[in-house]
């Protein structure tokens, strides 16, 4: 059972941060926190790197795991969020889609970070895609989640070139510098009033 929402009693916004892998955008996140954020929990659904790098930052882990059933494992994962009490989560490189319930709950205050100047190249190969169009521009996109895929209101972006050199790998590169500081520059600009997000870039 999900219970009402309470707003930080102080200005530092309460963040939980989902991840599946590395965790090198976490780390950047972890890593910029300040007097406007802080972790509060780290959630994988596999048991990853990500999960360590939290662990030894002593922050709060909870693996959640997906079985047969995707609607139950969906309400899992709202009452693992729903314990840290987050005034946002954050999507960094989580790699499963998440469910009606969990947008029920936290939709409006999830955000994720694309790679590509969203609404173009959307889905999971958005690098490879812009090289194989021959864009001369890309980037790092931060958008709330909603449940479509990459498809919620963008909060910010920042462009990167393409180069003439570049592949998928040495561009992917490029762009994920521009994305750990862009989600930390998000992160500092959010504040709740009456439970509802605002973002001052």
């Amino acid at each position: 059972m999900t219970t009402p929402h309470q707003p930080a009693v102080s200005a530092r916004l309460n963040v939980v941060v989902l991840v599946s892998g590395t965790g090198s955008l976490l780390q950047a996140i972890l890593h910029g926190q300040d007097e406007h954020y802080a972790v509060v929990k780290v959630i994988a659904d596999v048991p990853c790197q990500g999960i360590e790098r939290a662990r030894a930052a002593g922050i709060a882990t909870e693996v959640v795991e997906m079985g047969e059933d995707r609607a139950e494992w969906n309400r899992r994962l709202v009452d693992a969020v729903d314990a840290a009490q987050p005034d946002v989560v954050v999507s960094a490189g989580f790699m499963k889609i998440l469910g009606k319930d969990f947008l029920d709950r936290f939709e409006g205050r999830t955000i994720n970070t694309h790679p590509a100047l969203l609404p173009a190249f959307k889905g999971a190969h958005g690098v490879r895609d812009a090289l194989a169009y021959g864009a001369k521009v890309t980037g790092s996109t931060v958008h709330f989640v909603d449940a479509g895929v990459d498809t919620g209101a963008i909060i910010a972006q920042e462009p990167v070139r393409v180069l003439p050199e570049d592949d998928e790998a040495s561009l992917h590169e490029r762009i994920k510098v521009v994305e750990r500081e862009l989600i930390v520059t998000v992160l500092r600009a959010i504040r709740v009033q009456d439970a509802a997000l605002t973002i001052e870039l």
